[in-house]
């Protein structure tokens, strides 16, 4: 099973050089937020770039790869590639503002692709893969290596950056129940009493 790229993609056409070209794919690659929610044709048309990147990725490798051939070691690859044109700022250990949120002055600290834009990124593709064909059992995407990977980093960029990334539970609302209104009647489901009918007249 080959990667095709779709026709109209703007990384469709290349794919002979022996390097990655990087303009072309950090120009079409948007690795956005995981928090954001977004209306399914935006959600498409990123994943469709993010396919379509991906396969650029494969054509440009070398030796390059066809889809049947990529494996999870191939995503870390991948992955780790797509560092380069990170804008997050991650602390090494030795800096003076590791752990710190808010950094008071620059530092010459690595710029990285940040957690969240790549745990979504990996969903996108993921999702991809499966819709072009690819089998759920086989999905690189969904590799163990992959998973642990996307966790170290989340560790890792946590402490570098004293940031959580824990989601907060949500607290379930909890039933005001009225016991009173201000005329002293009880506000709920309960049946009032029919006025009583007019005296039976005596014979």
């Amino acid at each position: 099973m080959d990667l095709s790229a779709n026709p109209d993609s703007p990384l469709s056409g290349g794919g002979g050089s022996s390097s990655i070209g990087s303009n072309s794919i950090s120009s079409s690659l948007s690795v956005g937020s995981g928090g954001a929610p977004q209306s399914p044709s935006r959600y498409e048309a990123q994943k469709r770039r993010d396919w379509n990147t991906f396969g650029q990725y494969l054509r440009n490798h070398r030796p390059p790869l066809s889809l049947a051939q990529c494996s999870g070691a191939h995503v870390l690859e991948f992955l780790r590639y797509l560092d380069q044109f990170g804008k997050t700022k991650v602390h090494a250990a030795a800096c003076p503002f590791f752990g710190h949120p808010s950094p008071p002055a620059p530092c010459p600290c690595p710029l990285r692709q940040a957690w969240g834009s790549l745990d979504a990124l990996v969903g996108r593709l993921r999702a991809a893969y499966e819709e072009n064909g690819g089998s759920p059992e086989s999905n690189p995407f969904a590799a163990r290596a992959v998973r642990l990977y996307l966790r170290e980093v989340r560790e890792h960029q946590a402490r570098a950056r004293g940031v959580s990334y824990e989601k907060k539970k949500r607290k379930k609302p909890q039933q005001q129940l009225s016991v009173g209104d201000s005329s002293g009647g009880f506000r709920g489901n309960h049946h009032h009493q029919p006025p009583p009918g007019p005296p039976s007249a005596s014979c």
